[in-house]
C-alpha cells in the first residue's frame, strides 16, 4: 500500500472558485433506486449547481445487457459524455445529491476508461446547498464536447466468472457495501427475483458507515483505515468492491483510493448477477 498524494476529492469552496473555469465540467450523477420518485433527472432539473450536465448512470451504460447500468465499451463512453460538454483536458467534477451514491461509481469509470483529470464533490449538492450556494433549474444544454483515445483498463472491474473463480483460488478479497441486513440475507432484496445473502466468504462494510452523517463528508482517513479492518480486510491484498448493482460499490472503491490503495477492483454485475435465481452459491448470516 502506498500513501495517499492524488486525493481525488475537491471541496465546495475549491470548486465554487474554479466554476468559470472554461477547462472544469461539472457532472450530476445522482442515481435511486427503480421506483424511486422523483427521478433523478427530474430532481437535477429542479435544482443543480450552475452549468452542471446530467450523467444518467442507466443511460451511460450498455444496452445489450439485461443487468442494470452495466458498463458500455469505451467508444459509448467517449461519445455519452462529450455529449455532456466534456473535452480533452477538461477537469471533470461529478456530484450526485449529497448520499454518495452514484458520484464514485462515475468517477470509476473514467478513470476505468483511461480518463484521469476526475474528482468527486465532497458531500455533493446537499453540502453545496447547505452553505447557501447558488444552484440553477431547467434542462443542461452543454455544447458537444469531444474526448478521445480511451480504452477501458479492464483489470478495473470484474465479471461475474472471474468472481466465481475466486471462490477456489480466494486470490481476490471481496467486500460488499450494502446494508448488513441486505448481506446476511434477513430481508429480501429490492429487486425482484434475486435471492437473499452474499457471495460466500465475501465481507461488509455498508457504504452509509464511511460517511459522517452529521456533515456528509466522508469521514477522516483513519476512521476509513479502521472500518475496513474492523470488517476484516487486509488492505495490502487485492481487493474487489460489490453491492447491489455496482453503484455503492464505488464508494468502498473510493474510500479504499483515498488510503492508498491501487489495484482495486469493482464487481461490475453485483448481487444484480450473483444473486439471480440460477446464479451461483450463496451465503446467508454474518460474514
Amino acid at each position: 500500500m502506498t500513501s495517499p498524494t492524488d486525493d481525488p476529492l475537491v471541496s465546495t469552496e475549491w470548486l465554487a472558485g474554479h466554476l468559470d473555469d472554461p477547462e472544469i465540467r461539472v457532472i450530476d450523477a445522482s442515481f435511486k433506486m427503480p421506483g424511486v420518485l422523483p427521478l433523478p433527472i427530474d430532481d437535477f432539473r429542479a435544482a443543480h449547481i450552475p452549468g452542471a450536465a446530467f450523467f444518467d448512470v442507466d443511460t451511460v451504460s450498455d444496452h445489450s445487457s439485461p443487468l442494470p447500468h452495466m458498463y458500455p465499451d469505451a467508444g459509448q463512453f467517449a461519445c455519452d459524455v462529450a455529449a455532456l460538454g466534456i473535452c480533452d483536458g477538461d477537469t471533470v467534477v461529478i456530484y450526485d445529491a449529497g448520499g454518495w451514491v452514484a458520484a464514485p461509481r462515475a468517477w470509476w469509470m473514467f478513470l476505468s476508461f483511461g480518463y484521469s483529470r476526475v474528482r468527486v464533490l465532497e458531500g455533493g449538492l446537499k453540502a453545496w446547498r447547505a452553505e447557501g450556494r447558488t444552484v440553477e433549474a431547467g434542462d443542461a444544454t452543454p455544447k458537444p464536447g469531444r474526448v478521445s483515445d480511451l480504452a477501458l483498463d479492464a483489470g478495473m472491474i470484474r465479471s461475474g466468472d472471474q468472481l466465481v473463480a475466486n471462490l477456489a483460488s480466494k486470490a481476490e478479497q471481496v467486500i460488499d457495501a450494502r446494508a448488513r441486513n441486505r448481506f446476511e440475507g434477513s430481508v429480501a432484496e429490492p429487486r425482484p427475483g434475486l435471492r437473499a445473502g452474499h457471495i460466500p466468504g465475501s465481507r461488509n462494510l455498508p457504504y452509509n458507515e464511511l460517511i459522517d452523517g452529521e456533515t456528509g463528508t466522508m469521514k477522516p482517513l483513519a476512521d476509513l483505515r479502521r472500518a475496513f479492518e474492523a470488517a476484516g480486510l487486509d488492505l495490502d491484498r487485492p481487493v474487489v468492491t460489490t453491492c447491489g448493482s455496482g453503484v455503492s460499490a464505488a464508494v468502498l472503491t473510493l474510500a479504499l483510493y483515498r488510503l492508498g490503495v491501487r489495484g482495486s477492483a469493482l464487481y461490475d454485475g453485483s448481487w444484480s448477477e450473483w444473486g439471480m435465481a440460477d446464479g451461483p452459491p450463496v451465503a446467508t448470516g454474518p460474514a
